[in-house]
């Protein structure tokens, strides 16, 4: 299915054009210093919040939520991709033995020099997000459906940051767009090969083109609560698994195979399962009505108060009779229920006196 083998033939053809790596891993900006790695991250996960937000609204929630769930979820990410890469690497960079690069302590918590395991970011990110969801009472699968498009949007601009870092290329190659690699960023064995594939194009590529087939898709298919966050998955772990089979940076094997492309297949099986559990994904109903002409907002019902939107209530008949008085079992008009009852009149001394006589 794919060439796994770190077999490299010679490429002696200078490519007609080529992607020059950035001469500076880091922006000066007066006495502020930052790391581009990082700066692309940041970028990445504010474009997700504010795509996740408007998907959120024209739902019919309030985009607020979103910013309070991503508060916590963002950070999550973080860490959990931060420690996939420390823990399948960690022989090769974090052993502090002599075969390592380097120790744990300190080198691990050096995030802006690269080392974010996508997949543990996802992971961690997705249950700390969920978990702030289910607190404040939002329906968290729609949630995931919301962020389906969002998270590659977010891992496209972040995967800029190996750009600028020139790490986690590919194979050398002399294809037009192959990306120019300097002399003390490449393997030893291949200095004399200047061009290589840029797999994180190619990856940033896949994520913009999963991200527009599921906002279109979305808008067109109203699919069962978070199987678009399926499909993403599922679309993940193939763009993963080709893109992983070019690369040739170090990297922990089980059986032959790169950990990340056991990882892939893992991921594109455990999305099927979720994509199909209990039969189709589709909700046809739901998109019988919204290619009808019904809103998702009106389908969805995220509105403020739990499961019921202020669009979705019929409206009040104008000619709608008044049955308060049938109700209240009396005539009366409610207009003069407030004024004041006449006391009665005191019978006459005398035929007070005949009565008690009687």
């Amino acid at each position: 299915m794919f060439d796994l083998t770190p077999a490299f033939a010679p490429v002696t053809t200078t490519a007609f054009a080529a992607i020059p790596s950035p001469p500076f891993q880091t922006l000066e900006l007066g006495p502020f210093s930052f790391r581009m790695y990082g700066l692309c991250i940041a970028l990445g996960a504010l474009a997700a919040i504010a795509l996740a937000r408007k998907r959120w609204s024209d739902w019919g929630g309030d985009p607020e939520d979103l910013t309070t769930v991503a508060l916590g979820a963002i950070p999550a990410g973080l860490i959990g991709a931060r420690l996939y890469h420390v823990i399948t690497d960690f022989s090769d960079k974090y052993s502090c033995g002599p075969e390592s690069s380097g120790c744990w302590w300190p080198d691990a918590l050096f995030v802006w020099k690269g080392g974010l395991g996508i997949p543990g970011g996802i992971l961690l990110g997705t249950v700390v997000g969920i978990a702030i969801a289910r607190r404040i009472g939002l329906d968290w699968k729609r949630g995931l459906d919301m962020a389906a498009p969002a998270l590659p949007v977010a891992q496209a601009i972040g995967r800029l940051g190996n750009w600028f870092n020139q790490e986690l290329y590919g194979r050398p190659t002399d294809l037009p767009w192959a990306l120019e690699i300097g002399p003390d960023n490449r393997p030893i064995e291949l200095l004399d090969q200047p061009t290589f594939h840029p797999t994180f194009l190619y990856e940033g590529l896949w994520n913009l083109a999963l991200a527009g087939l599921i906002i279109v898709g979305s808008n067109r298919i109203v699919l069962r609560k978070s199987r678009w966050f399926a499909v993403y998955v599922i679309g993940y772990g193939v763009g993963r698994l080709w893109v992983e089979s070019l690369r040739i940076d170090a990297a922990t094997e089980l059986a032959g195979l790169r950990v990340n492309t056991w990882m892939s297949l893992a991921v594109i099986g455990f999305g099927l399962l979720w994509l199909f559990w209990r039969g189709s994904p589709i909700d046809v109903e739901a998109t019988e009505r919204h290619r009808a002409g019904d809103p998702l907002r009106d389908i969805f019902l995220l509105g403020p108060a739990e499961g019921l939107h202020p669009d979705a209530m019929p409206p009040v008949p104008a000619d709608l009779p008044d049955v308060r008085d049938e109700i209240l079992g009396t005539d009366a008009d409610p207009d003069d229920s407030d004024q004041p009852v006449p006391a009665e009149a005191p019978e006459p001394a005398d035929q007070a006196d005949q009565t008690a006589s009687d």
